[in-house]
């Protein structure tokens, strides 16, 4: 198993933590975040520093690390900077999973027990399918989105980098939810959502628009991956 450092002390890392003990490739050998968690440790993984330590965590012999952050900018932001580092971008796939062989899966991750990834769709680096999370055949997620629990996206629906489609949201086929743009907690998207917007309810409706996000380009892929077994 590769040794791997952990970005975040909250749930999200919890959950990251026992994929990577159910598969086995990864070994969680500690944490880091801004502060200290209450008690000094994650899931039983040590925090054993901030993010500005990880350098020195680097130089330790430590190669390999994930971003277990919900929030898509920051994961952007923090991907590109233990790639700089010089860290190997490590992948979370439960087994407990679906996904489908000719799925296309980029570095850094996270598909949650649960989820379903269709055939012939691609998944951008540091993007989250969360739990029951499901995407079916020809979809294209982009760099750091995330696919809220339960959140339906039928065939051939895309997803701008940065978007962030809510818990239990359904998705029509063949339609566009454009980047860094919000789809609010069980909405129903039966037309295009614009890039930079708020969009919520049955059906979705734009409510307001959001401030575009810093032009933050994620880290090229550095590994071939398309499922883990």
């Amino acid at each position: 198993m590769q040794s791997t450092i952990i970005l975040g002390n909250g749930g999200h890392a919890k959950v990251i933590i026992e994929i990577f003990r159910e598969v086995g490739l990864y070994e969680p050998v500690g944490c880091v975040s801004p502060t200290a968690p209450a008690n000094n440790h994650v899931h039983g993984v040590p925090y054993v520093g901030t993010d500005a330590d990880l350098p020195e965590i680097f130089r330790s012999g430590v190669r390999s690390a994930f971003i277990a952050i919900g929030n898509n900018q920051l994961r952007q932001m923090l991907l590109k900077q233990v790639s700089e580092i010089g860290f190997h971008v490590a992948t979370a796939v439960s087994r407990s999973s679906c996904v489908s062989p000719s799925a296309r899966l980029g570095c850094g991750i996270a598909v949650m027990p649960g989820a379903i990834v269709g055939p012939d769709t691609t998944v951008g680096v540091g993007s989250i399918l969360n739990t029951n999370a499901s995407v079916d055949h020809d979809g294209t997620l982009g760099e750091c989105c995330h696919i809220g629990p339960g959140a339906t996206l039928a065939g051939n629906v895309s997803v701008g980098n940065l978007a962030f489609i809510a818990t239990g949201s359904s998705v029509i086929p063949e339609t566009q939810v454009g980047s860094n743009s919000i789809v609010g907690a069980g909405s129903v998207v039966v037309r295009d959502v614009p890039a930079d917007v708020v969009a919520y309810g049955v059906p979705a409706e734009v409510r307001r628009a959001i401030e575009a996000p810093p032009n933050i380009q994620a880290p090229t892929p550095n590994h071939s991956l398309r499922l883990v077994s």
